[in-house]
């Protein structure tokens, strides 16, 4: 059977090599100081997504982000490793989004898709390490959801098998169709890009990049609709301006503080059980451990 599947992506800021720039002086994210990137556990998705497709000819890999124009890398991304399409979420009123407004942003837009089988989205994103909008999602949607996904197993006669990890092991479960699911970081990492499709997707853009950008290849646009991303707005997905963005976002950040570990002293020890037990007690003795 030919599935209908869509990715929840995502463009953060690296946090993995935050420095003493990453903060600006008033608590926020200092943006420009990190480079954006693809949300790691959201590449670990998408190559589960791209499996699905490959092992059930016909079927179709859409990606799904919301973010500013910029957020359009993703979904190109996203075509350079075997997606179809995608769709961007971009408008002033998604902006300072918490978990449940952009949960509620996407399942707007993927009531809009109409049609799915499989929505597939990483665990959490290292901005915000919350791991609540696949799961919101899902609830918005009323329909089943399975975590902490590590692989896919098969799709037959309407039901998913997946592999997930709990504390001690990993079981197998499967659920019906349509259903939402979330992958660890610890499943199968993403393939590279194609360049095949490099070449054809290069040039694809929203219409707010088009306006914006080199005019060299506006020809392309009418002849290769493939290169045409789609751009929504609120209004476009029938949101209600309330629960969007910043007045439908309950979570309140009082204060961020840029901590930088530096280590003032080293110690060095020899491999012998005296010194090894010695150092044990004085790491629980400071709470360092225990």
């Amino acid at each position: 059977m030919s599935l209908k599947i869509i990715v929840l992506a995502k463009q953060v800021p690296d946090t993995r090599n935050v420095g003493k720039d990453a903060m600006k002086a008033d608590g926020t994210i200092n943006r420009a100081a990190l480079p954006a990137i693809f949300n790691p556990e959201d590449l670990n998705a998408l190559e589960q997504a791209l499996r699905l497709k490959d092992a059930h000819p016909g079927s179709t890999v859409t990606i799904l982000t919301m973010g500013p124009g910029r957020a359009a890398e993703i979904i190109r991304e996203g075509l350079y490793r075997g997606a179809d399409n995608g769709y961007l979420l971009t408008d002033r009123a998604f902006a300072g989004a918490d978990t449940l407004a952009t949960s509620y942003a996407l399942a707007m837009a993927i009531r809009k898709i109409k049609q799915y089988d499989v929505i597939i989205g990483g665990r959490q994103a290292i901005d915000g390490d919350t791991a609540q909008v696949g799961p919101q999602v899902a609830e918005k949607l009323g329909l089943t959801q399975i975590t902490y996904a590590e692989a896919i197993e098969k799709v037959e006669n309407g039901r998913i098998t997946v592999k997930r990890h709990i504390d001690g092991g990993i079981e197998t479960v499967e659920g019906p169709l349509p259903i939402v699911i979330t992958v660890n970081g610890s499943a199968a990492t993403c393939r590279p890009r194609n360049a095949k499709f490099v070449q054809k997707y290069k040039h694809a853009k929203t219409i707010t990049e088009k306006q914006q950008g080199n005019l060299d290849y506006t020809g392309l646009y009418d002849t290769r609709d493939y290169l045409n991303l789609v751009e929504w707005s609120v209004a476009d997905v029938e949101g209600d301006m309330k629960q969007c963005g910043l007045s439908g976002s309950p979570t309140k950040v009082k204060a961020i503080q840029n901590i930088v570990f530096q280590a003032k002293e080293n110690k060095t020890i020899s491999a012998t059980d005296k010194e090894i037990e010695n150092l044990m007690v004085e790491l629980l003795e400071n709470h360092t451990i225990g």
